[in-house]
């Protein structure tokens, strides 16, 4: 382990109906969570989209079958030839990293993690049968190794949550589509956005995946903060961060509104400043502070949420979105209305 985690040690005791204890950097121990569901931290919306792809009859097994034809080999291939394999001589502390979150999260089979030398701060969980995360190397120099294991925390709820075959085909489908045939790509972009739509909730989701691993919410946005404009050797204000991020959620009149929402058209993360915002409210819920009491579903409860549940609780969030929409365009058709009072009154050389 590292030297911060030998320093902490842990004695492996149990901690009821949460799960075990084990020992951890940061000066506290984590829980384990055994047997833990996706369910516990997919945001709703992520999880309905899925449900209605993965209910069309032979959607899964067709996917996987064009995939396989030429994609995941020679996805793997390309990474084991052009980038270095985590492993306990290649990058140790990635390794043991990596180790300990999937023990948390009780992923008995540890995913191979590659650094590739890119300049982009980033990463991803590609694959099919055998995800596998993949880190750009200027990641490990502007992050911390805490930061860094949120983010391999997050990769790991991607494949816990069967995210990948969908992420990395959507992946492929923009590339072939927009790049190699521009016309045909003209046909799939309301495809493709709404494919898009789903991936940026795909990532709240693990967001929230992320902090159950680390345990530790500091860590998790000092990471997403990290990712929106980190750079070597700089200190950054994470309460500053978050303060930024409560402005822009807040913030603005009904025009700023609607660039909001064009902003992300087209694009696969949301802004870390809406992730950091999302993130505090899952918090605020009280629906972190219950898993960690052992109070979440299990793997061993198939199906334990209908699906229909999952679009109900999925349309709340886009109608409590809505809603906030027609509140401000009512705010500001007032603010509108009261601008030209005034102004008419002052034509007319009366008070305003």
């Amino acid at each position: 382990m590292d030297e911060q985690d030998n320093q902490n040690g842990g004695n492996g005791e149990t901690g009821g109906d949460g799960g075990d204890i084990t020992s951890s950097g940061g000066g506290f121990q984590r829980r384990i969570l055994t047997e833990i569901s996706p369910q516990a931290w997919e945001h709703p919306a992520d999880r309905a989209a899925l449900n209605a792809l993965r209910k069309i009859p032979g959607f899964d097994l067709a996917l996987r079958k064009i995939f396989g034809m030429f994609g995941e080999r020679a996805i793997r291939l390309a990474f084991k030839a052009n980038a270095v394999r985590v492993s306990p001589k290649q990058y140790p502390w990635i390794h043991e990293r990596t180790l300990r979150v999937c023990e948390i999260m009780d992923l008995e089979e540890v995913p191979e993690v590659y650094v590739s030398q890119t300049p982009l701060v980033n990463a991803g969980a590609v694959g099919m049968s055998e995800p596998f995360i993949v880190l750009n190397s200027s990641m490990l120099e502007v992050l911390s190794r805490d930061e860094v294991e949120a983010v391999l925390a997050h990769e790991v709820g991607h494949i816990l949550s069967g995210h990948v075959l969908y992420r990395t085909l959507l992946l492929l489908v923009m590339r072939l589509a927009l790049f190699r045939y521009p016309i045909a790509g003209l046909a799939l972009l309301p495809i493709l956005w709404a494919l898009l739509e789903w991936y940026r909730k795909s990532e709240l989701s693990c967001d929230r995946a992320a902090l159950l691993a680390v345990q530790d919410k500091d860590i998790v946005m000092s990471s997403l903060m990290q990712l929106a404009g980190g750079t070597r050797g700089e200190t950054l204000d994470l309460q500053e961060f978050i303060a930024q991020s409560e402005e822009y959620r807040h913030g603005g009149d009904l025009l700023d509104s609607v660039y909001k929402v064009l902003n992300v058209i087209g694009a696969t993360h949301p802004f870390s400043v809406m992730r950091v915002a999302e993130l505090r409210d899952w918090i605020d819920s009280g629906a972190y502070d219950k898993i960690m009491t052992g109070e979440y579903p299990r793997r061993s409860d198939e199906d334990l949420k209908p699906y229909r549940e999952d679009v109900a609780e999925a349309m709340k969030g886009y109608t409590d979105a809505a809603q906030e929409i027609f509140d401000e365009v009512d705010a500001a058709v007032d603010k509108l209305k009261t601008r030209f009072t005034d102004a008419w009154r002052r034509g007319r050389g009366e008070e305003s």
